[in-house]
């Protein structure tokens, strides 16, 4: 019985670290030639495995784009939830984070933002996107209460992490930090109709 069960775990296993291979493999065919370069075939080739292998673990090119997108939406969704469960001051820590785009998290982050933006092209995918954005509102409903200074908030934070990526120079994390508490100071009431 035990063998059968370790036999069992080997299998889970080793298609863990097969779907971790192709997800990693789809991820850098996304950084080096953008969203639109990746088919099972050149993932295939890029992993060194049979297209049929992809098409075993990922059936349509949607789920393939959807488990690279979660990989890496999942990195960030769970290091803002880190920050909103055990940071003083998680505004510090999301202007850290988004000003890595410009460093060491560049190649992920532009992975995500070009993922994400394909998410307008293939509904599949929005669920997922819109895990980061998600996650950034849950933050600043931490400092504020205020649903225009949220939605505000959550803009600015995309906004800066795609001018980031398009800029080529080191991000200023503590000059993000001032604008998004300036985002967050700033209450507006909703516009009222003119029959109220």
């Amino acid at each position: 019985m035990a063998a059968e069960e370790g036999t069992v775990d080997g299998r889970t296993l080793r298609g863990q670290r097969r779907r971790a291979q192709i997800i990693e493999a789809t991820l850098t065919i996304v950084r080096r030639d953008g969203a639109t370069g990746v088919t099972h075939r050149t993932v295939a080739k890029e992993a060194g495995i049979t297209t049929s292998l992809t098409l075993y673990y990922f059936a349509t090119l949607d789920d393939l784009l959807v488990a690279a997108l979660t990989s890496v939406t999942d990195a960030y969704t769970q290091r803002i939830r880190q920050l909103i469960d055990t940071e003083d001051d998680p505004l510090d820590g999301l202007a850290r984070l988004i000003a890595e785009s410009a460093g060491p998290g560049r190649e992920r982050a532009l992975a995500e933002r070009e993922l994400s933006t394909l998410a307008a092209r293939r509904p599949a995918l929005r669920p997922v996107a819109r895990r980061w954005r998600d996650h950034v509102a849950e933050l600043a409903r931490t400092q504020t209460g205020d649903a225009n200074a949220i939605e505000a908030f959550v803009a600015l934070s995309d906004g800066l992490c795609t001018a980031i990526l398009l800029d080529d120079h080191e991000a200023d994390p503590d000059h993000i930090r001032a604008l998004l508490r300036e985002t967050l100071s700033r209450t507006t009431p909703w516009p009222r109709r003119p029959d109220q």
